[in-house]
C-alpha cells in the first residue's frame, strides 16, 4: 500500500512539476460589446489549448452564453521566451477564426491573430489564478 501511495504521489508532483507555464484561467479582453471570459488554458495532446469556463457582461457580471465549453484557444506549440505561436484563436463577438500566436509575460498573455493578411491586436489577457 505504502509504495502505491508514494508512486501516485510522484505522478502527481511530476504532472505539476512539468506543468507550463500558460496553464490555468485567464480574463479575456472585453469585445466589442463589452463582454468578456475566462479561458482555462491547458495540454491538449502535444499542443496548447483553452475552453471558455465563464462568460460575463460589461458590469463583471455571469451571463449565460452558448460559447461556454467551446474552444477558444487550440493548436498552439509552445516556444521558448513566452512565445505560443502556430495556433487557433476564435473569437466569439466576430464569429472569427485566427492564426493567432500569444506571448506570456508573468501575468499577462499578450494574444494576436490574423486572418486573410489582416492582423487584430486580441488584447492582452490577465491571470486568474
Amino acid at each position: 500500500m505504502k509504495k502505491l501511495m508514494l508512486a501516485a504521489a510522484m505522478v502527481v508532483m511530476a504532472g505539476t512539476a512539468f506543468a507550463d507555464p500558460v496553464h490555468g484561467l485567464w480574463k479575456t479582453k472585453p469585445d466589442d460589446n463589452g463582454n468578456f471570459g475566462h479561458v482555462k488554458i491547458e495540454t491538449c495532446g502535444a499542443t496548447i489549448c483553452g475552453t471558455l469556463v465563464k462568460a460575463f457582461d460589461g458590469a463583471g457580471k455571469e451571463m449565460d452564453s452558448p460559447n461556454v465549453g467551446k474552444k477558444i484557444v487550440w493548436d498552439m506549440v509552445a516556444y521558448p521566451d513566452g512565445l505560443y505561436d502556430d495556433g487557433k484563436v476564435w473569437s466569439p463577438d466576430r464569429d472569427k477564426t485566427y492564426n493567432s500566436d500569444m506571448t506570456l509575460n508573468g501575468d499577462t498573455l499578450a494574444v494576436r491573430g490574423c486572418v486573410l493578411g489582416i492582423c487584430r491586436d486580441g488584447g492582452t489577457w490577465t491571470r486568474v489564478n
